[in-house]
């Protein structure tokens, strides 16, 4: 778990909390400023983003404070122990997802443009993997976002989510893709409209790459 000097309860009301661009907790109704808050929050996403990113083996973390403030189509969710750190809470889990224009390719191999809603990090404490925080986390956001597994564009994901995702959702056969995002069988099939972009460009594959024209 990851502890911090100040009260992450007092912060963060419910087991799993959501926080958009804004850096307010949903839910919050606590006395302390806004700008207080905010610089907490953005504290715990700097703290957990750079841990997503050492576990992850990146050069540059995925999620920090800043990186939310400008991002008005992201939602990070944050898992926390409400009983860490002498009872002023601990921070378990980081999930962000949002919504990306992505151009992607079915099981022929046709270009789509869609905007579907896409895993960007992900990333449980070490010492609380495989304990169930994960999958609290994922169905949070799952029942969050209204969305089905298979719907998912994951970025970049770490063999541990490829693994996470087999066992909990039986999302085994990837569709080979041009970009750094994963889909699994079954994207395609009944996907809800808001994943379909409304101005699709031309696309073709030359020389390996996907280019638009």
């Amino acid at each position: 778990m990851v502890d911090f000097n100040f009260n992450i309860n007092s912060i963060f009301p419910q087991e799993v909390c959501l926080v958009r661009n804004d850096l307010i907790p949903a839910g919050y109704q606590g006395e302390a400023s806004h700008a207080s808050i905010r610089h907490q929050v953005a504290t715990v996403l700097d703290v957990m983003g750079e841990a997503s990113a050492r576990a992850q083996g990146l050069k540059n973390a995925i999620t920090s404070g800043n990186k939310m403030l400008n991002m008005e189509n992201q939602t990070a969710y944050i898992l926390v122990d409400k009983f860490g750190n002498n009872g002023m809470g601990s921070v378990v889990g980081l999930l962000k997802v949002g919504r990306k224009k992505l151009f992607l390719l079915d099981e022929v191999g046709k270009p789509n443009e869609m905007v579907p809603q896409c895993v960007l990090d992900f990333y449980v404490v070490e010492s609380r993997q495989r304990s169930g925080c994960g999958k609290r986390l994922f169905e949070f956001m799952l029942r969050g976002e209204g969305v089905d597994p298979r719907y998912l564009a994951i970025d970049r994901p770490s063999p541990k989510l490829v693994s996470f995702l087999r066992k909990h959702y039986g999302l085994v056969h990837s569709i080979p893709q041009v970009n750094n995002y994963v889909i699994f069988s079954g994207f395609f099939k009944d996907q809800p409209q808001a994943a379909a972009s409304q101005a699709p460009k031309k696309a073709r594959i030359y020389m390996g790459k996907l280019q638009y024209v």
